[in-house]
């Protein structure tokens, strides 16, 4: 069974840090790109920040330069760290692993963790 759990979300001020963490288990951590999006109310859910395994990484031009995605392959977790939040931060982030091998699909959601800035 696969399963992503995220956690680290809260309420902080603005130009504050908080780290987002998302725990798989059930599959090959290192066939799967791991991605960061976020949506806000009434807004569509965005792409925040993507790496491979292989460490190539895009961004939002949104977060560019205040986010930090990175993964850690023994612990089949990736992270999001977030400087300097702003109070258009605020959003459920998500976290999603799709698989990069074509004989194994495969695209998968955690349940989401909410992220509050306060102005």
């Amino acid at each position: 069974q696969v399963q992503l759990v995220e956690s680290g979300g809260g309420l902080m001020q603005a130009g504050g840090s908080l780290r987002l963490s998302c725990a798989t288990s059930g599959i090959t951590f290192s066939r799967y790109v791991m991605t960061w999006y976020r949506q806000a109310p009434g807004k569509q859910r965005e792409l925040v920040a993507s790496r491979t395994s292989a460490g190539i990484t895009n961004y939002a031009d949104s977060v560019k330069g205040r986010f930090a995605i990175s993964r850690d392959n023994a612990k089949n977790t990736v992270y999001l760290q977030m400087n300097s939040l702003k109070p258009e931060d605020t959003a459920v982030y998500y976290c999603n692993a799709h698989s990069v091998v074509a004989s194994i699909p495969g695209d998968y959601w955690g349940q989401g963790t909410q992220v509050t800035v306060s102005s």
